[in-house]
């Protein structure tokens, strides 16, 4: 699970990499135009509806540069903004302003867009009982900020890493010869606190997982019709979740299945950006 603690932790070394992407060197462009200190003042303007997300980790990036800079935010993490809307106001040294704009909003953008898209999705799920989850299908070196964004969209987050959990997809049954086989060795390897998940592709294999004693059977890429009788199947002797092609478009007939969870890596592979922007940059006079 991410919280916005875990982040704080982590993101200082992810946004200076972002950074140093951004500055090898220099801003030439800042450098030609403001070659010194002088104050400034920019607005966060917010250009489409959706779900506010990453606020921490923008302000953060402009801390970064400059400890002095000052952002006055308006919204929080998970409020719902309209297009048009003053989010923010940040002061601070304009070339700070100006260098670090991208970085800052690209966060910024990316975090609220994958919010907005996890919060339309549990809006399909309401009443429904099935909870929805990320998956590993991440950004590098953005899965903390992508999992957090998916929390404060309403979504639920899978395993972390893969030292999070145990999760045995095709290529593991490979490996270990039988679904069967998969189980018997995590259960032999694991500690008995550990819960064993297992990915399984047909109706055979959901029942040879239920009789081997996983605890949580992942149906993936199977049709509804099949996932139905798989269901029945299982009959309670494990959690269910439903993975493969999940979106929008398509979520309505799955929950008809009766699974416990639905994954999607849609949430944060798919979703597209927030469309937001600083705007109306100027001077302001220093207070005497």
């Amino acid at each position: 699970m991410i919280n916005p603690i875990s982040v704080a932790l982590n993101a200082d070394e992810l946004i200076k990499m972002a950074l140093r992407e951004d500055i090898s060197n220099e801003d030439v462009s800042t450098n030609a135009v403001m070659p010194e200190y002088r104050k400034g003042s920019v607005q966060l303007i917010c250009k489409q509806d959706g779900i506010i997300c990453g606020l921490e980790v923008f302000e953060r990036t402009f801390k970064i540069l400059d400890g002095r800079t000052w952002v006055k935010a308006y919204v929080k993490d998970g409020d719902e903004v309209k297009k048009g809307r003053l989010l923010a106001d940040i002061v601070g040294d304009i070339r700070v302003l100006l260098s670090g704009e991208r970085v800052a909003l690209n966060y910024l953008q990316r975090m609220s867009g994958i919010a907005t898209y996890t919060r339309q999705m549990v809006e399909l799920l309401k009443g429904s009982g099935t909870k929805l989850l990320d998956t590993r299908k991440t950004t590098p070196n953005m899965r903390i900020f992508e999992k957090y964004a998916v929390k404060v969209g309403g979504g639920n987050n899978h395993r972390y890493n893969l030292s999070d959990g145990i999760l045995l997809k095709d290529n593991h049954i490979g490996a270990a010869g039988s679904v069967t086989n998969a189980v018997y060795m995590a259960k032999q390897y694991a500690p008995f606190v550990r819960k064993i998940e297992i990915e399984v592709e047909n109706i055979e294999q959901a029942r040879e997982a239920a009789e081997a004693g996983a605890d949580i059977i992942m149906l993936d890429n199977m049709s509804v019709e099949d996932m139905k009788e798989a269901v029945k199947i299982i009959a309670g002797r494990a959690q269910t979740e439903c993975s493969g092609n999940v979106t929008r478009e398509n979520i309505a007939k799955i929950i008809e299945t009766g699974v416990d969870f639905v994954s999607s890596g849609a949430l944060t592979h798919s979703a597209p950006i927030l469309d937001l922007s600083l705007k109306n940059l100027h001077p302001v006079m220093e207070e005497e």
